[in-house]
């Protein structure tokens, strides 16, 4: 009965794994093929690179990857600061109220970011700061998901190696950034790849927070690049859709490795 149980989980396993990757198989076929290939299966139809050309010239995707980058980094760098200072006061200071303040952060993650879209876009539209890299970087800044992970990642640090520090004359941010910092280094690199996924492939907002092509990142240029009334070309709009993802192709690829060791270390499941 359990080598029974064991196929039949091995199988579903491999059947949503070929149903996850079967889209990505289909751009890469109609990428490095012409539109009549987009349709039927030829082992012999010809391979060509005319359509990343043609979608490079159509779209300004460089100028979109440029600005994807910058979002992307303003928004890690950000999360990265707030977070720490965040997860070590609620994990390190004693102060009246701080579980009812790690409630309030633990109940943000219950909170779908599309439902405070019309509330951000007010606020920074007051501020005057739509259409810039802020206005898409904002909003996700104080992560709850990055605080509640550093501090249960700086609640297995021992108080003996704080009080080491305090004895050789350290201050607060110096404690944080010699003692706790590199001891949660899985915990920062599993973050940060969250984070980086999640902010390359963001849509939503960014489509409502940028106006124009100076702070406008892949995936609105993309959705805009393969719009209805710019002529659907499923060879051109998969070669697009390549040039979008191959950074991150690339980076998960070069780091697999250091990638699934830092999940493990942190505990993510």
């Amino acid at each position: 009965m359990k080598t029974l149980f064991t196929g039949l989980s091995n199988t579903l396993a491999w059947l949503l794994a070929l149903a996850w990757i079967f889209p990505l198989l289909y751009a890469f076929w109609a990428a490095f093929h012409s539109a009549e290939y987009t349709t039927h299966l030829s082992l012999f139809a010809p391979i060509e690179l005319s359509n990343f050309y043609t979608a490079w010239q159509q779209a300004p995707f460089l100028h979109y990857m440029v600005n994807t980058f910058a979002i992307t980094t303003l928004t890690l760098i950000s999360q990265l600061i707030v977070c720490t200072l965040a997860a070590y006061a609620l994990a390190r200071i004693p102060f009246r109220g701080r579980a009812v303040v790690f409630s309030f952060v633990i109940m943000q993650l219950m909170v779908a970011p599309e439902i405070l879209i019309v509330e951000n876009y007010q606020t920074l539209a007051y501020f005057g700061i739509i259409d810039t890299y802020a206005a898409v970087a904002l909003p996700y800044i104080a992560s709850a998901f990055g605080i509640f992970l550093l501090r249960q990642s700086f609640k297995t640090v021992p108080l003996d190696l704080e009080n080491a520090a305090k004895l050789e004359g350290c201050n607060l941010l110096q404690i944080i950034w010699k003692v706790y910092v590199p001891l949660a280094k899985p915990t920062y690199l599993a973050y940060a790849l969250v984070s980086i996924s999640t902010h390359w492939n963001n849509f939503l907002w960014p489509l409502v927070a940028t106006n124009t092509e100076n702070s406008r990142p892949l995936t609105v240029g993309l959705s805009i690049f393969g719009a209805p009334e710019s002529g659907v070309n499923w060879a051109i709009i998969c070669a697009g859709t390549l040039i979008s993802i191959a950074p991150l192709l690339v980076m998960f690829i070069v780091f697999q490795k250091q990638f699934i060791q830092s999940f493990m270390h942190a505990g993510i499941k």
